[in-house]
């Protein structure tokens, strides 16, 4: 038989451009590129394409974005150039199922010859039928072998007078499959639970199983990590490397993700496209963190991780083989964690686009006006309006509603807002024209946060006033809620005149 160099370590992803990349690929990918870059070893992309009849426009392009928005680099395999055309890179090429036929031709004509591969003239009819037959006596749906021992003349004859034919494996009969699975231990499989598999469809397309073994040898892939959902196709595989006279590579096949119910995870529980998560303003590196730990840990308490510590702790003995949850609550934290390790600039960076969207503020080129009134607006002051919600946000997509305040006057609340739950309308209506006259007298130069905090506590103690009865009417006047960073940090972005036509504007309204 012949071996693989395991020396060298090589893994691959084999993706279908069936649809876009969702969190259920991105895990597997992630998982390869971090055991291929752990043992120093080799990444490769692979497009496994053969099942023409649920190709999706674009999603090849997906699937080579999103690997380079993750900064997952890969030796070889397919790539986006500069134009956005797709090129590929590498020695073992092509790496797109679609443009290997006549190597699959070649490699199937050798388990003919071998009388491990028989071609099957039987139609679709008699296979629907023969499963409801079997459906009907609860009977697990198998291919009967009606064509299995047709001589080659009489195939042959079936051949030319252009009847349709599939080929399959000849499954040897009554046989233990056994295989290390590196994750789950031994795995034995009878091939009394095998069927005699499709190898090439009528449409003369390889399928999935035989075309990612021959690819999987021809590549030198040492280790195939993938979803657990492929534990019952590996026998298959198995069966395959053996008739060829080939050594199979080490299967690792990883825990499936759960949604909180502990039932596989749909779209309905977050399983969506991997743009969906971006564009909700998650940032990749909480993500990535968030998907390592969809089955993986260090066997420590340690969950936040740069790239770097993931590449030098990942291990498969660390991949757990029950399911993984799913916890949104978790990925929202960890996302609030990347969020504060933020400079502001880059903060700002990531949040400007947002505030774009919503229509608070207008960027041309590295100048920002005001939506609403056209009025110039200096990115200093957008960084530090920002900056004042950068603890308290989970998800980037949340700071336009929670900043709105700051680049728009239109915004309405109830004059009873504006009194403290421990105070009165009268001592509010006291304590307003206490602060305007209190912030009034502080320079402009000085108008600081630290400064404004002192002056209205000073300002509280001296007047028999608790701090809510000062400091909660001034965030309401500013921000018109309930909830809001701290009133003098608010006023310090606002600026002197900004605040005191805010606090007038509340005076008038109470």
């Amino acid at each position: 038989m012949e071996n693989i160099n395991l020396s060298k370590v090589r893994v691959r992803i084999a993706p279908s451009p069936t649809g876009f990349v969702h969190i259920g690929n991105l895990r597997t990918i992630l998982y390869n590129y971090l055991f291929a870059r752990h043992n120093k070893g080799e990444f490769i992309v692979r497009i496994e394409d053969t099942d023409q009849s649920r190709f999706v426009k674009g999603a090849m392009e997906d699937l080579l974005k999103t690997l380079e928005w993750a900064d997952i680099d890969y030796e070889e395999g397919p790539f986006l150039n500069a134009e956005g055309k797709i090129e590929e890179k590498g020695d073992y090429g092509p790496y797109t199922q679609s443009k290997r036929l006549d190597i699959y031709k070649k490699h199937i004509k050798t388990l003919l010859d071998k009388n491990k591969a028989y071609y099957c003239f039987c139609s679709k009819d008699r296979l629907e039928k023969l499963r409801n037959e079997q459906k009907e006596q609860k009977l697990p749906p198998k291919y009967d072998q009606h064509c299995r021992n047709l001589s080659k003349d009489e195939a042959q004859k079936m051949i030319n007078s252009g009847e349709e034919y599939v080929i399959r494996f000849k499954t040897p009969e009554n046989k233990d499959v056994i295989f290390e699975d590196a994750i789950r231990g031994t795995i034995k499989v009878n091939t009394h639970d095998v069927d005699d598999f499709v190898l090439v469809k009528t449409d003369k397309f390889p399928t999935y199983h035989f075309a990612n073994i021959v690819d999987d040898h021809l590549m030198k892939i040492t280790h195939v990590l993938r979803g657990e959902e492929w534990i019952a196709s590996t026998p298959k595989h198995q069966l395959l490397y053996e008739a060829f006279g080939w050594h199979p590579p080490i299967f690792a096949h990883l825990p499936t993700i759960l949604n909180k119910q502990k039932k596989k995870m749909s779209k309905r529980d977050g399983d969506v496209s991997v743009k969906d998560f971006i564009s909700q303003g998650y940032l990749k590196d909480a993500l990535l963190n968030f998907i390592t730990l969809l089955g993986w840990n260090a066997g420590t308490d340690q969950e936040i991780y740069t790239r770097d510590e993931m590449i030098k702790q990942f291990s498969l003995d660390n991949v757990h083989k029950a399911g993984a949850v799913f916890d949104l609550d978790k990925l929202d934290w960890i996302n609030g964690v990347y969020i504060r390790q933020l400079d502001d600039e880059k903060f700002a960076d990531l949040c400007i686009p947002y505030l774009c969207k919503a229509k608070l503020i207008t960027q041309d080129n590295d100048k920002y006006v005001k939506s609403e009134t056209g009025e110039n607006i200096d990115i200093s002051f957008i960084r530090r309006a920002l900056a004042l919600e950068q603890a308290r946000i989970k998800n980037i997509n949340e700071i336009a509603d929670t900043v709105k305040f700051f680049f728009s006057d239109k915004f309405k609340y109830s004059k009873d807002l504006l009194v403290w739950k421990k105070s009165t309308k009268e001592a509010t209506k006291k304590a307003l024209a206490l602060v305007m006259d209190e912030l009034n007298k502080i320079d402009e130069n000085q108008f600081k946060s630290e400064t404004i905090e002192e002056k209205l506590k000073m300002l509280a103690q001296n007047n028999n006033l608790g701090n809510g009865d000062v400091f909660w009417p001034l965030r309401v006047a500013l921000s018109g809620r309930e909830k809001s960073p701290g009133p003098h940090e608010m006023a310090e972005v606002f600026g002197k005149d900004k605040t005191l036509i805010r606090l007038k504007d509340a005076i008038l309204k109470i």
